[in-house]
């Protein structure tokens, strides 16, 4: 079946000389979706295929197709799954369930979420990550923002580098921390010894800071709200193994294998910010996912069996 038609027109002599994505952003909604739709050879020139440095002339017919950049063949892998838990003209915030990879990287080149949003999201310099502006591990679900134009896209990374973005955790960690909340304040690089691994014992520090709050205690384990300061990868992960309470279900970090987990407990549970645009408040919330809230019930159960067991700070 051929391909629909997005967009198609013929260049204006005024617009002589434009390079090719610059003349689609009008069209298309910003100059980064035109680049990424250049990038995935959905865009013609006169019938032939054009970089985006592509300097257009009066006359020439320029066609955009419809089809998402990173739709993959049959036999390769599927387009990722995602909820909308809001959306407006702007923005959406996503519900990305585990194992959902947020965008193209070595051995997750195709079935990202970025590529199942291209034919929404925009912003940012970055064809193949258009319209992210803070990313989730493969294995944490929850909530996150997307952009879906340069100017939305600009104005919420401001409000993350200014920490009026709130990110809310819940996660299940082994043992009780030693108070009902706290700071725990220490930077975060590659590990000296493994480079796969980050870590606060590092040749190449960043700074880091996460704030937990004790939400339940129970028999080995306590259920805490964590909230992020700083945005470094693995940081929540990091951080709760450095202090000694590692998060359940987290093999690579130390957390332990419990309750039938098989990934890191951790949700990425509500995101609050002023709107980009209108600055009205955007408050949302995202329950448990199934694996989590089972494996939370079983660790209630086992406090239920043993009330003894809990040592409450």
């Amino acid at each position: 079946m051929a391909a629909e038609i997005e967009w198609e027109g013929s260049v204006a002599p005024a617009d002589t000389g434009q390079r090719l994505d610059q003349f689609l952003a009008q069209p298309l909604g910003s100059r980064a979706r035109a680049a990424r739709l250049i990038a995935a050879g959905l865009v013609s020139v006169s019938g032939r295929a054009v970089r985006k440095r592509h300097l257009v002339a009066g006359g020439e017919r320029v066609v955009v197709t419809a089809e998402r950049l990173g739709r993959v063949p049959v036999s390769g892998p599927a387009p990722a799954e995602f909820a909308i838990a809001y959306e407006d003209d702007a923005l959406l915030v996503v519900d990305k369930p585990a194992g959902v990879v947020v965008h193209p990287a070595r051995g997750h080149e195709a079935g990202t979420l970025a590529q199942a949003l291209s034919d929404r999201a925009a912003g940012g310099e970055d064809p193949y990550r258009a319209g992210i502006v803070h990313r989730l591990d493969r294995d944490t679900s929850g909530l996150l923002v997307v952009a879906k134009s340069d100017a939305a896209h600009r104005e919420l990374k401001a409000l993350l580098q200014a920490r009026d973005l709130r990110r809310e955790y819940l996660t299940l960690v082994d043992g009780l921390p030693p108070a009902h909340s706290g700071t725990i304040d220490a930077p975060i690089g590659r590990d000296r010894k493994d480079r796969v691994l980050h870590s606060i014992d590092t040749e190449s520090p960043r700074d880091a800071r996460t704030h937990f709050e004790l939400l339940e205690p129970l028999a080995h384990e306590a259920l805490l709200r964590v909230s992020l300061e700083t945005g470094r990868t693995h940081q929540i992960r990091v951080h709760m193994q450095a202090i000694g309470h590692p998060v359940l279900g987290d093999h690579t970090y130390g957390g332990p294998i419990r309750f039938g987990l098989k990934r890191q407990f951790l949700h990425a549970a509500r995101l609050a910010f002023p709107h980009p645009l209108t600055g009205d408040p955007v408050d949302v919330s995202s329950p448990l996912p199934e694996d989590l809230a089972a494996a939370l019930e079983l660790a209630r159960a086992q406090l239920r069996r043993s009330p003894t067991l809990v040592d409450v700070p």
